[in-house]
């Protein structure tokens, strides 16, 4: 009997084997393009099934498509709106390519107006017309069609790094890490392997108010699974996440992602930069959909490609999207996009967003490890006309109503969800908990921070910033820096920091040393900042230059153009009020008491009234200082050293007053200097972006001296500097009124994506213009007779720092940024004042900019 058994399950396994097999031999792979027969226009989103199955594929946006068919399954059918079904039948066994020519269906043309399938076009097309309707109803389908809306919001987001071989995930570094890695659908966005690193979840409740338009949400639960604040800015992180991945309003103009907008789909100039396709009709539900295939004209643009499912109820509203991108689409690190949009019919017949689901993934190449991050955010219980009082929308627009110390666990969450955790999702906040507990973790994230934010952290203090400790200068020569300062590990409430700076050629000792009181009990690098700040400098500084988001003795910028030899020594006392407010509001309120002293060649000489030339070896100067500055909506990174912002929509304003205070604390001069700054980013949708900054300034007094006016910000280096002038050389410039203009205007890359030769680089254009008028009045002015100190003059007496009353001082530039995805190269030219003597009328100058 076991003979017989044995002898039967051996058959059985034969005989399964050579189904496989015979199975295998009788299977098929077809590929090929499908066009139109008459005009060899390419046709996208053709339905391509295999009849009497459920079973089937489309084809893409150039018309491609491939299948693989097993028996008994060897013919297919090709249908698409407006054309004549065709069918094939595939020889088993046989790859092969089959290119379908897909003939008009003459008796639909009458019913769908079109004379034929020339050369696509927006007049007499069935699926424009049927997009204009959505574009004509749309505002009766958003949200601000109501008086009131109020609605429960609970979103995640979750971050993975993606695509893992797996020869990576078997590294011998990663043999303790394993219990890290989710196995997914190759075939997924991510790809098979993928390490969980960040999860983020927030329950909101939101209200809608249209007059006056206020949305306020109102945040009721907030969780996510943070890093050591010593390696990582939480809020930061979470805030830039945010950025990259803003709500999906498919109603609006322009969607915002990855920091760049994108025109809509029903944007109202849609069908100017959109191809429409009608490729079904859903009979299966009330009311039926259209659905409603767009691809962009020129697949390189910065435009959406997907399906709309389209309400044929006389509302013409969007009832579920599909977004994505081309591969062409100049949009950098991004190798794959998904956006999912859902809406539900409520009891008036409206449309309401019910869930959204926007899944990116960034690498740096088309292969290997990738991060993929996913936000998904759903909607329900709505309550429409409910009136609230005017009180619930006051105050900024998110507001936190939970206390942020009391932590809510699993159990509070998996009753407030609105949907479950995926599988992958479960266990990221355990992870990453224990990942820090990993020794070997802890110095890589140790070495990635000294890499990046320039600080080693030893526990109670940190050294750095390293691209300081080594620089040089012509008055200093070879300068060598070190520096540090305390953490909150030492105290929550106060911080030192220090430095101590050697040049070997002037061989002067520099130093610096603060002490900090936080009134917050915050770190004073946390938002939002009140503290108290006390400090003494001693150092070396070029006259006029404040430079933003660098150090000034940064080793970069050791590299200078031209005469580079007119510079100051400075003896600064300064103490300093901050008080930052959740509307982004802050003021800064400071007394400040400098001594400077020329170094180099730069000599300070007061004209006296009998004429004669007297060499001053320091000016003394006592000021009080007043910054306001409001910048709603504003989100940034707290970086180590400094904020970096994340650019959005919104202004910035900043208002700054000081004035001198002369015979206080040795004090010279008397003047109060009033300065004001506006910026700004206009998003042009598919033609890019501007930042617009305005500034101008005016100094009250007499008799002032030139140190104590607006040096002009110059740029001597071979780094592009965006608040300075790039041809302008040091100390070139002095007003006591001035106004100015900057302009960068950044196409993405609309211009260069119609040369195919460019456009396969993703080279972006770049266009810049600064302008500046100012002037010096004659109380100030030296030439005309003011009793203040010369202006300073070249070796051979010539003189080199001039004013603005001529005619405005005018550059501009014209680049190519995204060289690499990281650099911008420009040519600029300056077109004033050229005959200065050595200035540049021509420059190249290049910048590092990391965007998306």
């Amino acid at each position: 009997m076991f003979k017989q058994a044995y002898i039967k399950w051996v058959l059985s396994i034969s005989i399964l084997f050579l189904g496989i097999a015979d199975a295998t031999a009788q299977s098929a792979t077809v590929k090929g393009v499908i066009t139109d027969e008459k005009t060899g226009e390419t046709l996208p989103y053709v339905n391509i099934v295999i009849p009497g199955t459920t079973m089937g594929t489309t084809s893409d946006v150039d018309g491609k498509y491939a299948m693989t068919l097993t028996a008994p399954n060897f013919r297919i059918r090709f249908t698409y709106v407006g054309y004549e079904s065709v069918e094939r039948t595939i020889p088993q066994g046989t790859n092969q390519v089959q290119n379908i020519k897909m003939r008009v269906d003459a008796s639909m043309l009458k019913e769908i107006t079109v004379k034929g399938r020339a050369k696509y076009r927006n007049r007499d097309n069935p699926a424009v017309q049927l997009i204009r309707q959505v574009i004509a109803n749309k505002d009766k389908n958003q949200m601000a069609n109501y008086d009131f809306v109020e609605y429960e919001q609970y979103e995640k987001m979750s971050f993975a790094l993606s695509n893992l071989s797996d020869k990576f995930k078997d590294r011998k570094v990663f043999k303790n890490y394993q219990f890290l890695f989710n196995d997914q659908d190759s075939a997924a966005i991510g790809g098979k392997n993928m390490l969980p690193a960040y999860m983020e979840e927030k329950l909101s409740q939101v209200y809608f108010r249209k007059s006056p338009y206020t949305k306020k949400q109102w945040v009721k639960a907030n969780r996510r699974a943070e890093f050591d604040s010593k390696f990582v800015d939480n809020d930061g992180l979470s805030a830039y996440f945010n950025r990259l991945y803003e709500d999906i309003n498919i109603y609006k103009n322009d969607v915002s992602i990855a920091t760049n907008l994108l025109l809509s789909p029903i944007a109202n100039t849609a069908p100017t930069f959109y191809k429409f396709f009608i490729r079904d009709t859903v009979k299966t539900q009330e009311p039926w959909l259209i659905e409603l295939g767009f691809v962009p004209r020129n697949k390189t643009d910065m435009l959406f490609e997907g399906r709309l499912f389209i309400t044929l109820d006389g509302n013409y509203a969007v009832q579920n999207a599909y977004l994505t991108v081309n591969k062409d689409i100049n949009l950098n690190f991004m190798r794959d996009l998904e956006a999912r949009l859902e809406f539900e019919k409520s009891t008036d017949g409206r449309y309401h967003l019910s869930k959204t689901t926007l899944g990116m993934e960034f690498a740096l190449g088309d292969k290997g490890a990738g991060l993929y991050g996913q936000r998904t955010v759903n909607f329900k219980n709505y309550e429409i006309n409910k009136e609230q009082a005017d009180s619930l929308y006051r105050g900024p627009a998110q507001q936190i109503v939970f206390n942020p110390l009391e932590r809510k666990g699993e159990n509070y969450w998996a009753q407030v969800r609105h949907m479950p955790l995926d599988r992958s999702e479960k266990n990221i906040y355990r992870n990453v908990d224990t990942l820090q507990t990993i020794p070997s973790f802890r110095r890589t994230m140790d070495i990635t921070t000294l890499f990046l934010a320039g600080y080693k952290s030893f526990g109670k203090v940190e050294i750095g910033p390293v691209n300081t400790f080594y620089s040089f200068n012509p008055v200093e020569g070879l300068r060598l820096r070190f520096g540090g300062r305390t953490t909150t590990e030492l105290s929550k409430r106060v911080f030192f920091e220090t430095y101590a700076a050697y040049g070997f050629k002037d061989e002067k000792w520099k130093y610096f040393l603060s002490g900090t009181y936080s009134l917050n009990n915050k770190s004073v690098y946390h938002f939002p900042l009140h503290y108290i700040r006390a400090s003494y400098q001693r150092d070396t500084k070029i006259p006029g230059q404040d430079l933003q988001f660098v150090q000034e003795d940064n080793f970069l910028l050791s590299f200078k153009r031209g005469d580079n030899n007119r510079w100051l020594y400075n003896d600064v006392y300064k103490l300093e009020y901050v008080r930052e407010f959740q509307n982004r509001f802050s003021y800064k309120l400071g007394f400040t008491q400098w001594a400077q002293s020329p170094a180099g060649i730069l000599r300070y000489e007061a004209v006296k009234p009998i004429g004669d030339v007297v060499n001053i070896e320091r000016l003394r100067n006592t000021e009080v200082n007043v910054e306001l500055r409001y910048a709603p909506g504003e989100q940034f990174y707290q970086g180590k050293l400094y904020r970096t912002p994340i650019i959005n929509k919104f202004p910035i304003f900043t208002l700054r007053y000081n004035a001198g205070l002369k015979g206080v604390l040795d004090g010279q001069t008397s003047y109060h200097n009033f300065n004001a700054n506006i910026t700004k980013r206009v998003y042009l949708s598919q033609f890019g972006f501007v930042d617009l900054t305005g500034e101008g300034g005016y100094i009250v007094g007499k008799n002032i001296p030139f140190p104590l006016l607006t040096i002009h910000r110059a740029n001597q280096t071979y780094a592009y500097q965006l608040n300075s002038y790039n041809l302008m050389n040091f100390l070139e410039f002095v007003s006591d009124h001035y106004a100015g203009l900057d302009v960068q205007y950044y196409m993405n890359g609309f211009l260069f994506n119609k040369v195919p030769l460019l456009k396969k680089l993703k080279l972006r254009e770049v266009f810049s213009f600064k302008g500046l008028v100012g002037g010096l009045r004659d109380e100030n002015n030296p030439a005309n007779g003011a009793s203040v100190f010369h202006f300073p003059v070249d070796q051979d007496g010539k003189p080199i720092s001039y004013t603005l009353s001529r005619e405005p001082y005018i550059e501009g530039s014209v680049g190519v940024a995204n060289i690499f995805k990281l650099l911008r190269v420009d040519l600029v030219k300056r077109f004033t004042y050229l005959d200065n003597p050595n200035i540049s009328e021509w420059g190249i100058r290049a910048r590092f900019r990391l965007d998306f």
